[in-house]
């Protein structure tokens, strides 16, 4: 037992070795740049940044980020069953195991359609016309008491 513990503590040393020397040998070898102001502004994709950096993103972009998240989580669950089915087939365990996908794939379907009806997936919103106030003639005003 003493063994397995001085195993973790011989990779905890190594990784934190490895650290130090890759963060060493690239201070070394690093070129050196002086005070250039570029230097010291925020990246934004090779872009100079304009405006200030409090703005107001769109929802959108987190409600579509969000469900890609999803499914691609879906696909981390799902692809390790497809690879053991056969196994799951030959154990008697297949048809148990290809309804639970099923019923996890069509949950997360279901989720979709959810999103789609609700407009979440379109990258532009429509905003409904204002309805204009009817005009009321003079003879038509109510009279009042």
């Amino acid at each position: 037992m003493f063994f397995n513990f001085v195993n973790v503590f011989i990779f905890i040393i190594l990784g934190l070795a490895m650290t130090f020397v890759i963060i060493t040998v690239s201070r070394l070898l690093a070129p050196q740049v002086g005070d250039n102001p570029d230097k010291f502004t925020t990246y934004e994709c090779g872009e100079r940044p304009v405006g200030p950096a409090w703005i107001l993103f769109n929802f959108r972009f987190y409600a579509v980020a969000l469900a890609f998240l999803i499914f691609d989580i879906e696909l981390a669950f799902v692809f390790p069953c497809a690879v053991v089915f056969r196994k799951w087939l030959g154990l008697g365990a297949g048809i148990l195991a290809l309804i639970e996908v099923v019923v996890f794939v069509v949950i997360l379907f279901l989720g979709l359609i959810y999103m789609w009806n609700r407009g979440d997936l379109k990258w532009t919103k429509e905003v409904p016309e204002e309805v204009e106030e009817p005009v009321i003639l003079e003879e038509e005003k109510p009279i009042a008491f």
